[in-house]
C-alpha cells in the first residue's frame, strides 16, 4: 500500500472494484511504488474480474504512471494522488498534485536533455487532458486495454 507519511497508510477507495486510489508522499521511492501499484491494479482486473489486459497496456500504464508521478514529485511538492479506473476498454490514469499550474507538452527537440516526459505520454496514450482543480491539478490519461481496442482507436472513421 502507498504511504502518506512515515508508517501511515493511505486509505484506498474500493467502492468500485475496477477503480483504485492511492496517495503517495512525494518522496524518491514513490515513483517505483506507483508503478508497482498500477501493475497490481491491472493484475487484479485481469485475474479477479476477467478484464482483458494486453502486455502492451500493462507496460504503457506503468510508463505513464511513472512519468506523471515523476513530474508531480518534481514540480509540485507534497502528496500525489493516483486514481486508476477501468472504463470500458481503457484504463484511465489520473495523477493529482497541489500545484494549479498546468504543464505544457513541449515540441520534439533532439538536443533538449530531459523534460520529455509529457511528450512521451502524449505519444502513447489515446487521450491526455489536464484540469485545474480546487486544490491543484489533475492529469488524466487513457490507454487502450487491448491491442484490438488500440487498433480500433487508431483507425480513421468515415465522417
Amino acid at each position: 500500500m502507498a504511504t502518506v507519511d512515515e508508517g501511515e497508510v493511505s486509505p484506498r477507495e474500493q467502492k468500485d472494484p475496477l477503480a483504485d486510489r492511492f496517495t503517495l508522499d512525494g518522496g524518491g521511492a514513490c515513483i517505483a511504488e506507483a508503478r508497482h501499484l498500477a501493475a497490481e491494479f491491472l493484475d487484479l482486473a485481469r485475474w479477479e474480474y476477467d478484464v482483458q489486459v494486453s502486455q502492451r497496456a500493462e507496460d504503457l500504464t506503468q510508463l505513464v504512471v511513472s512519468e506523471l508521478v515523476t513530474n508531480a514529485c518534481k514540480y509540485a511538492p507534497g502528496t500525489v494522488a493516483v486514481d486508476l479506473r477501468v472504463v470500458g476498454r481503457t484504463v484511465e490514469i489520473a495523477v493529482s498534485d497541489g500545484d494549479p499550474v498546468l504543464p505544457v507538452v513541449q515540441g520534439s527537440d533532439a538536443d533538449r536533455v530531459g523534460q520529455h516526459g509529457l511528450e512521451i505520454v502524449a505519444a502513447v496514450v489515446q487521450s491526455l487532458e489536464a484540469r485545474v482543480e480546487a486544490d491543484g491539478k489533475s492529469l488524466i490519461a487513457r490507454i487502450a486495454l487491448t491491442d484490438e481496442a488500440q487498433d480500433r482507436a487508431a483507425t480513421p472513421r468515415p465522417c
